[in-house]
C-alpha cells in the first residue's frame, strides 16, 4: 500500500469514527471532572482510563451505526452526512463491523477494570451504555429507528457518563450527591440531545424512504423545529434552574456567551430546507455543545478560584 493509500484510509476511519461529534463526550467527563476538583475526589490516572474507555464506546456506537445504517439502506439516499465512508466505497462493510466489534470489546475491558475498582452502580452504567451503543442502529428494535434516538443520548451521554465518571473515582459518593450529579448533567443532556436532533432534521426525507422513524419523520417538520428550540433553548434554561437551586456555581453561567450561536442555528433549522446548509448546521450543533460545556467548567473552575 502506498503513502497515498495510507493517507486515503487514514482520512476514512477518521470520518467513520466522527470525532467532531466526541464533544458528546469531553463535556460531560470534563463536568464530572470539575466536581470531583471541586470535592476533593479527582483521581487522574482513573480519570483518564475512564476518559479513554468513554471515547472507545463512542467511536464504537459510530461505527455500529455506519455499519447498520449501510446494511438497512439509510445511507442510500442521504445527500449529506457524517460517515457514510461504506456508501463511498472508502471502507469495506467488513472492515467497519471489525472496527466496532474492536472498539466495543476495548471499551468493556477497560469498564471492567474500572468496575473492579469501584462500585455495583457501575455495573448498571456500563451495561446501559454498552446496550445503547450496540442497539442505537443495531439488533431487531434499533433505537435511533423507533423514535428514541435523542432520549438514549440524552441520557447516557448525559448523566451516566457524568454519575459514572464521577463514580469510579469516589465510589462511596452519598445518593444525595448523585441525585446533583444528574441535575448538574441536565443542561449538558438537552444540548447533546439537539446534535442528534439536528442530525435527524437534516436527514428527514432520506429516513422516512427507509422507515427511519425518527421523531422527526413520525411527527413532521413542525414539530421537528419546535423541538430543536426545546433542546437548544431547554439547555440554559435547566442550567439557569439549577444554579437557582444552588448546585451549579452562578460563574458557569460564562455559557450564555454561546447564545447567539444558538439562536442563529435555531433560525436556520426554522428557516431552511437546504441539505447542506443544514449539514453544515448540524456540525454547528455538536460545536456548540462543545462550547457550552466548555464555558459550564470553566466557569465552574473560575469559581473555585
Amino acid at each position: 500500500m502506498t503513502d497515498t493509500d495510507q493517507q486515503s484510509k487514514a482520512r476514512a476511519w477518521y470520518k467513520a469514527l466522527r470525532p467532531r461529534v466526541f464533544t458528546a463526550t469531553y463535556a460531560p467527563m470534563g463536568m464530572a471532572g470539575i466536581v470531583a476538583i471541586a470535592d476533593g475526589a479527582f483521581d487522574a490516572p482513573v480519570f483518564l482510563l475512564a476518559l479513554i474507555g468513554t471515547l472507545l464506546l463512542q467511536s464504537a456506537a459510530n461505527l455500529i451505526n455506519e455499519y447498520a445504517d449501510y446494511r438497512r439502506g439509510a445511507d442510500r439516499l442521504k445527500e449529506a452526512g457524517q460517515g457514510m465512508t461504506i456508501k463511498h466505497k472508502q471502507l469495506s462493510p467488513r472492515s467497519v463491523l471489525y472496527g466496532a466489534v474492536l472498539t466495543t470489546l476495548s471499551g468493556c475491558l477497560i469498564g471492567l477494570y474500572l468496575l473492579s475498582q469501584s462500585g455495583p452502580l457501575l455495573w448498571l452504567i456500563g451495561i446501559g451504555g454498552v446496550f445503547v451503543a450496540i442497539s442505537y442502529t443495531a439488533g431487531p428494535f434499533p433505537l435511533a429507528y423507533n423514535g428514541l434516538g435523542e432520549i438514549a443520548v440524552a441520557i447516557f451521554m448525559g448523566p451516566a457518563i457524568i454519575v459514572g465518571a464521577y463514580y469510579v473515582m469516589a465510589p462511596a459518593v452519598s445518593e444525595a450527591h448523585i441525585g446533583e450529579l444528574c441535575l448538574i448533567s441536565l443542561p449538558i443532556a438537552f444540548m447533546v440531545a439537539a446534535i442528534l436532533h439536528a442530525n435527524n432534521i437534516r436527514d428527514m426525507e432520506a429516513d422516512r424512504a427507509v422507515n427511519k422513524r425518527t421523531l422527526a419523520v413520525i411527527f413532521g417538520i413542525r414539530f421537528a423545529r419546535a423541538e430543536f428550540i426545546f433542546l437548544v433553548i431547554g439547555a440554559y434554561v435547566a442550567q439557569a434552574i439549577v444554579i437557582a437551586f444552588g448546585v451549579l456555581p452562578a460563574a458557569s453561567l460564562l455559557t450564555l456567551i454561546t447564545l447567539p450561536e444558538a439562536l442563529r442555528l435555531i433560525r436556520i433549522f426554522n428557516t431552511s430546507r437546504a441539505v447542506p446548509l443544514m449539514h453544515q448546521a448540524q456540525g454547528r450543533t455538536a460545536k456548540l455543545h462543545g462550547q457550552f460545556g466548555l464555558l459550564m467548567v470553566v466557569g465552574w473552575a473560575l469559581s473555585l478560584l
